[in-house]
């Protein structure tokens, strides 16, 4: 839960920043990871649906367009401000470990975790919360039927698209594991292999999928029809869903996490997701440096230190709301950041090997995806979806068309063993029945007395640094465009090395932060996939930003859709 803030600053806030706006920017602007699901958000707006309606229209177009990060068989957050309230809140979608689930369900006898088992296969799959997320947003914050918002995206999926580089990439590297399943491959590749350019994907059983849901609501998802193919499919692949696993399931509202930096307010997710928490500890580090002033090499390094402090309580704290208590608010308050900037030198580096043993460079993923939105009242959302790796678990349960997810790899599989993104667990996030596991999903609102900016990204751990980057180059007066530009760099603790992203640093910064004594790892390729959205109150301008790094697109507009 946030700090509690004291009465008479509570005031002088409510002065600053008003909690309800009185008008809204008068246009509507949708950043997301593909332009076809930007142009569903729209088209959805155009039909008199709002922010709320327009997110299920981009979250399940995505999911169609996008299967390598997000989709019915993955979850997500999506961070919510209602404009005729204030209201904020964060519509938490995630997975939940099966009731069948066990802690060393993913380990052989001698207790070492079993190569691709929390990764590959029907077994890996946590009960999705997308599908129960968007029936939540229809019933309760959007005005149109939730068939309706489904339109685009099943038009998207009956009729099919051509798919574009980022798709075929994404394939050509989870190949092995799409074709191990005749589901998926009859899908997704073409005669079994990597498709051409020129592919169009179909995808009529999904279209079939989404249109219960539409009709039914989250009955049309985890009851009947669908619900009865899922747990079929699932069982006959080894895996351990029940129809109870499905009819439990149950999306859980829960408050941002809030907090300040240098007069900016900040809005983000609370656990299950760490980003929050991670990204407002950093800050509450840094807040007392002044990062405009010093040089370079000395900025980059007190980021760096403070993301390893950070990221090392995220591994030691936390976990499932709902089963642990997670101390957020001893981890985000002021005076536990200057105990940790104490050990903080600005002539070297700590290396996290003092604190613990260190871990192997792991995989990371470009997989998850995020999208930004504002409607012309001022109704805002940023929601980051996900399946957890590319293609997720690469199984499609036959007959419904869903990709599952493989989310269970995000517990502790081991505790004090890393996963796939190099994340050391403990018992806070060890498997449980029921338990959702802990993510780094960190859609975010940043508020001033005159901007306003939606955002968030994907990008495995990484999310929580790219974000924290953007935070700080809003903080400097930048736009959106800049946000979703500038050079990345990352550090969770453990593995202990810096990775940046080719052209992030430039030599005389990498002798200077090898010289205080760290170590760095250039990236393969440039990492993230930003969407971003700035509101300037002062001169009624909006802007919105879709990373150059992705396919996406960002477009503020006045009244019409765009035509693609």
């Amino acid at each position: 839960m946030p700090k509690p803030i004291r009465l008479s600053a509570f005031l002088l806030y409510l002065f600053l920043f008003p909690v309800i706006s009185l008008a809204g920017p008068h246009q509507a602007a949708i950043a997301s990871a593909h332009p076809l699901a930007t142009a569903a958000g729209f088209e959805i707006l155009e039909q008199g649906g709002n922010a709320f309606d327009a997110a299920i229209a981009v979250s399940a177009t995505l999911a169609v367009v996008e299967p390598s990060g997000s989709g019915l068989g993955g979850g997500g957050f999506w961070l919510l401000k209602r404009a005729k309230d204030g209201k904020e809140i964060i519509v938490d979608g995630r997975e939940k470990a099966p009731l069948a689930a066990h802690e060393d369900m993913y380990l052989d006898a001698q207790g070492n975790p079993i190569t691709q088992l929390s990764l590959d296969g029907a077994r890996a799959a946590g009960i999705p919360g997308l599908p129960a997320a968007l029936a939540h947003l229809a019933k309760k914050y959007g005005r149109l039927p939730l068939l309706k918002s489904l339109g685009p995206a099943i038009r998207h999926s009956e009729s099919g698209f051509e798919v574009g580089d980022s798709y075929l990439t994404a394939v050509k590297a989870r190949e092995k594991a799409l074709q191990a399943y005749p589901a998926s491959a009859e899908i997704f590749l073409d005669q079994n292999a990597t498709p051409k350019p020129g592919f169009r994907l179909v995808q009529k059983d999904l279209a079939a999928t989404l249109r219960r849901l539409g009709g039914s609501g989250h009955a049309g998802f985890y009851r009947g029809e669908t619900a009865a193919k899922l747990v079929d499919a699932v069982l006959k692949a080894d895996g351990i869903w029940t129809r109870e696993d499905l009819e439990k399931y149950k999306i859980v509202e829960r408050r941002p996490m809030l907090g300040e930096y240098r007069g900016i307010r900040i809005v983000s997710t609370p656990p299950p997701s760490s980003g929050g928490v991670v990204l407002l500890e950093a800050l509450n580090i840094l807040a007392a440096y002044d990062l405009e002033s010093v040089d370079t090499i000395t900025r980059k390094h007190l980021i760096i230190e403070a993301l390893r402090r950070a990221y090392r309580d995220r591994d030691l704290y936390m976990g499932d709301p709902d089963f642990i208590k997670n101390p957020v608010n001893r981890l985000t308050s002021q005076d536990y950041a200057a105990g940790l900037r104490v050990a903080i030198r600005t002539d070297r580096t700590l290396p996290s090997e003092n604190l613990s043993d260190a871990a192997s460079p792991a995989l990371q993923g470009d997989n998850t995806s995020h999208f930004s939105i504002i409607d012309r009242q001022g109704n805002q959302v940023a929601a980051t979806l996900s399946i957890n790796q590319s293609f997720g678990s690469a199984f499609v349960a036959e007959g419904t068309g869903v990709l599952l997810n493989d989310e269970m790899d995000d517990f502790a599989v081991s505790p004090g063993k890393p996963n796939s993104y190099g994340l050391v667990g403990g018992n806070a996030n060890k498997i449980e029945p029921g338990k959702r596991m802990l993510s780094s999903m960190t859609p975010t609102f940043l508020q001033t007395k005159d901007r306003i900016a939606i955002l968030g990204t994907p990008g495995g751990s990484r999310i929580i640094s790219m974000v924290l980057l953007a935070v700080l180059d809003f903080a400097e007066g930048h736009g959106p465009q800049s946000w979703v530009s500038i050079g990345r760099f990352h550090h969770q603790y453990l593995p202990d090395v810096v990775e940046y992203e080719p052209g992030a640093f430039g030599a005389e910064a990498i002798r200077g932060l090898e010289k205080l004594g760290h170590k760095l790892k250039a990236t393969a390729k440039p990492y993230g996939d930003m969407q971003a959205i700035l509101w300037d109150k002062a001169n009624g301008s909006l802007e919105a930003a879709s990373d150059p790094r992705g396919e996406g697109l960002a477009i503020p507009i006045l009244a019409k859709k765009p035509v693609l």
